[in-house]
């Protein structure tokens, strides 16, 4: 059941639960994250965007698998947090011995790794307060691609933070899944390189 909350006499505002934005998402409908109990719809991305990520998902989800490492999820699947936040993050890595966690509708606490491929319209809440939720509810690493800048950033958890590593590295090593990594010359859509090279250069 939704809260109604008031800024002002006349300007009231519902503030949904999780269980409230589980059962508004339309499975195959248009994306959205719950932030604080709001709906937040997801834009329409670049050509860049859908490239950057397809390559991603692609790499990853086929080192994950050939080792029976986890679950990689696209940003279809709800990602539950809070009472009040629920995320569809681009890509969520969870760990195998995490598989009580995946419902039917969603997955229950946060990923071990999530990555945002940046968007001109949303990203300041990758950036900003979905950044904050994630550090605060335990993710253990978390990427930033850049698709327009290539400005690309990496943070792994240190105590209770986040905090960016690999800033000048070429070579980017994931903290969550083995022996996973990538080159930064990999993240530019303009030139992916094949899924089967890069495989091999990592030992997949």
């Amino acid at each position: 059941m939704p809260t109604r909350v008031s800024e002002a006499i006349d300007l009231e505002r519902e503030l949904l639960t999780a269980e409230d934005f589980l059962d508004w998402l339309e499975p195959g409908g248009r994306g959205a994250d719950l932030l604080d109990g709001e709906i937040f719809l997801h834009s329409p991305v670049s050509i860049r965007h859908a490239e950057l990520l397809n390559f991603l998902d692609r790499l990853l989800g086929a080192y994950i698998d050939r080792r029976q490492l986890g679950f990689l999820f696209r940003e279809v699947v709800a990602v539950r947090l809070s009472s009040r936040n629920v995320f569809l993050p681009d890509l969520a890595f969870y760990r195998a011995d995490r598989k009580g966690q995946i419902h039917d509708n969603h997955v229950e606490g946060a990923p071990d790794l999530v990555v945002e491929v940046l968007s001109p319209r949303t990203g300041y809440r990758d950036v900003g307060p979905k950044f904050a939720e994630y550090e605060q509810h335990g993710v253990t690493e978390y990427w930033i691609l850049d698709p327009e800048t290539l400005a690309h950033r990496f943070y792994r958890r240190d105590g209770e933070l986040l905090v960016e590593y690999a800033a000048q590295a070429n070579r980017i090593e994931s903290q969550v899944v083995a022996g996973f990594f990538v080159l930064r010359e990999w993240l530019d859509p303009k030139q992916l390189p094949s899924i089967a090279g890069s495989l091999a250069q990592i030992g997949g």
